[in-house]
């Protein structure tokens, strides 16, 4: 049954069959919301260094719930996710297994849960990009963003996108829910217009002259002054500069692209060699420099363009914490409007 399950799921399978003489046998099944451009280099190298063959079923949202459907007879050895939010989600309705390979002592305690139920893969952080030619500062703080310095000067997505509930979620951990209210209610109102669009978006904003601060996450920067296909973008890119949030302080919020093996893995051990050679130093490399992500292995070194915006200083408050107050930062969002914009 699982066979025939697995036969009907896999669409946009990788099949990798080349493989040496002394390597591993077997599969790995594998369910990612990341995009195949990012994960197809991480699993041909996969492949060549354990001949483990990898299927892939890619899909933009639902796989958490399709594997909750499937229960017991899911082909699902692993998923790979984006945001704290699932993977914490996960591990919450019973989706999780312990990843038992001693790799995951390469990460550090913040980016992986205690138990072992999920790990970070590579971080993302959400910074300030400014316009070159209206802001001076090379330092800032997130509780800057308060202040009347930058009264209509700011833009960002909507604040209930997956990217600023985690943000938000940080704040409260360091701060305390009514210190996070105060300060988004003032971030609301200092707001150059109402929240829409997407983090790219942003960054247009601020070459239009409509905003000077926009909320970002660093990536976005490498993708652009690399998008060929829509040049423009890299006109958005160079209009702005980034500055990394209390740098010198308590450090940057970052998010995680992260991973977990799914509860009823029928290929579990495969499955923690694949967690194994994510967090290798060639893996954690090619999440570098493919899509300008930070290593979450400390030994191993953002891209040369991601270098060049300046140095993350990680927060390192545990991400178990930061998730924990996601649905407060939901309610903040909803009870102060975030959504319709400035409201002084």
């Amino acid at each position: 049954m699982k066979a025939t399950l697995l036969a009907s799921l896999l669409v946009g399978t990788t099949l990798f069959t080349a493989v040496p003489a002394f390597a591993q046998s077997g599969e790995v099944n594998i369910y990612s919301y990341r995009e195949q451009a990012l994960l197809q280099p991480l699993l041909d190298g996969f492949a060549e260094e354990t001949g483990i063959r990898a299927n892939v079923l890619y899909a933009g949202d639902g796989l958490l719930e399709r594997l909750e459907a499937e229960g017991e007879l899911s082909p699902a050895d692993v998923v790979l996710t984006v945001d704290i939010g699932n993977l914490v989600g996960a591990e919450e309705r019973g989706l999780t297994q312990p990843i038992t390979t001693d790799a995951l002592e390469r990460v550090p305690a913040a980016f992986r849960d205690s138990d072992g139920a999920w790990t970070a893969l590579s971080l993302r952080a959400r910074v300030f990009y400014v316009s070159k030619d209206r802001v001076d500062a090379e330092t800032l703080t997130y509780a800057d963003l308060a202040t009347e310095e930058w009264d209509g000067r700011i833009c960002t997505r909507p604040g209930d996108h997956v990217y600023n509930i985690g943000l938000i979620a940080q704040r409260i951990a360091a701060t305390g829910l009514e210190e996070t209210r105060e300060w988004l209610t003032a971030v609301r109102d200092n707001l150059a217009f109402a929240p829409t669009g997407n983090d790219r978006g942003q960054v247009k904003s601020i070459l239009d002259g409509t905003c000077d601060l926009a909320i970002v996450n660093t990536y976005y920067m490498g993708a652009m002054l690399n998008n060929e296909a829509e040049p423009e973008q890299k006109d958005w890119a160079n209009a702005a500069r980034i500055v990394y949030p209390d740098a010198e302080g308590e450090g940057t919020q970052v998010n995680v692209a992260g991973g977990f093996i799914a509860a009823h893995a029928p290929n579990a051990a495969n499955a923690n060699a694949l967690i194994e050679y994510l967090l290798s130093d060639e893996a954690q490399q090619i999440y570098a420099d493919t899509n300008y992500e930070y290593p979450v292995v400390p030994s191993v070194s953002p891209a040369e363009l991601t270098l060049s915006w300046g140095t993350l200083n990680a927060s390192q408050i545990p991400l178990e914490e930061v998730a924990a107050h996601r649905a407060e930062a939901a309610q903040l969002v909803d009870e102060l409007r975030f959504n319709e914009g400035p409201q002084d």
